[in-house]
């Protein structure tokens, strides 16, 4: 799918897909304005081995701690991603997969990536304003155990 060139990819391009959380069971794509949480941090662990100088600490990797992923759309009053924020705070977390994928100026696919067993862990509605023109923007926060680029 990547294919490399020397000039960056604009970061307005791009599409996410959120599988089986529609009331058809089917995938949701959204036009959505924003996507953040793309951080894969891996711990260290550091010791020291008991006949080392005490100066000296080595270093190795620990578990990968994934970050939250934001999305940020316009308020268009289709109410899949409400239902399933909802049922979280129900009780009933239905985990699933979602893919986000990058897209050049012919809109075709330049690279994705894809998180596993997402759910939703936080909502955030519109904040309205009467005294402003601008677009009522809705988020949603996403808490997952996976992050692979494909």
């Amino acid at each position: 799918m990547a294919t490399f060139r020397h000039d960056p990819y604009g970061d307005y391009n791009f599409q996410i897909v959120i599988n089986g959380i529609s009331d058809d069971g089917s995938h949701v794509s959204g036009g959505f304005t924003e996507v953040t949480g793309l951080d894969v941090t891996v711990e260290v662990i550091e010791y020291r081995n008991g006949n080392e100088p005490l100066a000296s600490v080595r270093k190795i990797p620990g578990l990968a701690k994934y970050a939250n992923i934001t999305l940020k759309r316009g308020v268009i009053g289709d109410t899949a991603i409400w239902n399933w924020f909802a049922s979280v705070m129900e009780g009933n977390v239905q985990r699933t997969d979602g893919t986000i994928t990058l897209l050049d100026e012919a809109r075709q696919p330049v690279l994705a990536w894809k998180f596993r067993r997402g759910w939703p862990c936080r909502w955030r509605g519109p904040r309205l304003r009467a005294n402003r023109g601008e677009v009522a923007l809705e988020s949603l926060e996403i808490c997952h155990e996976g992050l692979e680029l494909v």
